[in-house]
């Protein structure tokens, strides 16, 4: 008796942790019309980022030329350092805007997920975050000045290091974001650990692939040709590759 009450009690839990608590019911249209409304809301909160950023351009300027340290700039162009500056304000726009995106995001598919599916998206959206963060981190800390010293010392003696300031900016913003993408393995393998669709003993497997893909992914990510900027990379791939077999095996997958 006690077995079957437990039995029943616990098919009322799934029940309701795979009830929709939001549900409504909402035409194609009704969604589109979500869907643009999330969308322009976003592109507001990057607006205003980006706007923001750029009133203190200069600071953030300064901060990203900071690996550079023997070197210096030259604007080639008239204009050059205008352009230059509506590029970095508008990725460190998006990166201020990001916790808004998300949260345009959350709200638009919140109504169509269950009771258990929404437990995840907190640690979801907060790991996704923290680890883009990092990323970034990494990349300012160790691969552009790694990138940076490399190319100097290579040509210490034979060159004067002036370098364009555009394609200078070019260059540290594209691996910054890069890194930060490449950084997001683990909360893919979470989310297909999550979804069934594999699990970390099928990831384990193919740890061979992996680091193949791991060095063509350094070699593609990073801007630079240099082997030091992509063998860092590489790695920074690998661990958290692993890191995220990790996480999967703890969580049941």
């Amino acid at each position: 008796m006690t077995s079957n009450l437990e039995t029943v009690e616990s098919t009322e839990q799934l029940d309701y942790l795979d009830e929709l608590p939001d549900e409504i019911e909402m035409s194609l249209f009704d969604h589109l019309e979500e869907l643009r409304m999330r969308i322009f809301y976003s592109l507001i909160g990057v607006l205003v980022g980006v706007i923001g950023c750029f009133c203190v351009v200069n600071r953030i300027v300064a901060l990203l030329e900071i690996p550079a340290q023997g070197a210096k700039f030259l604007q080639l162009s008239p204009g050059e350092y205008f352009f230059v500056s509506i590029k970095v304000a508008g990725y460190s726009g998006i990166l201020v805007a990001s916790p808004f995106i998300l949260y345009q995001i959350t709200l638009f598919v919140l109504p169509g997920l269950t009771r258990r599916e929404r437990r995840l998206i907190g640690p979801i959206v907060l790991g996704s975050s923290v680890l883009f963060i990092t990323g970034i981190f990494f990349a300012y800390i160790a691969l552009i000045p790694a990138a940076l010293n490399f190319f100097i010392n290579y040509g210490e003696g034979v060159v004067e290091q002036l370098w364009s300031i555009d394609r200078y900016f070019e260059f540290v913003l594209l691996l910054l974001f890069s890194t930060g993408l490449a950084f997001q393995i683990p909360v893919i393998q979470i989310l297909l650990g999550l979804l069934g669709i594999t699990n970390s003993a099928t990831m384990l497997k193919g740890w061979r692939y992996v680091m193949l893909g791991a060095v063509v992914l350094g070699a593609v990510l990073t801007p630079s040709t240099d082997p030091i900027t992509q063998s860092l990379l590489a790695g920074a791939v690998l661990f958290l590759y692993f890191g995220g077999i990790f996480m999967v095996k703890a969580i049941g997958k």
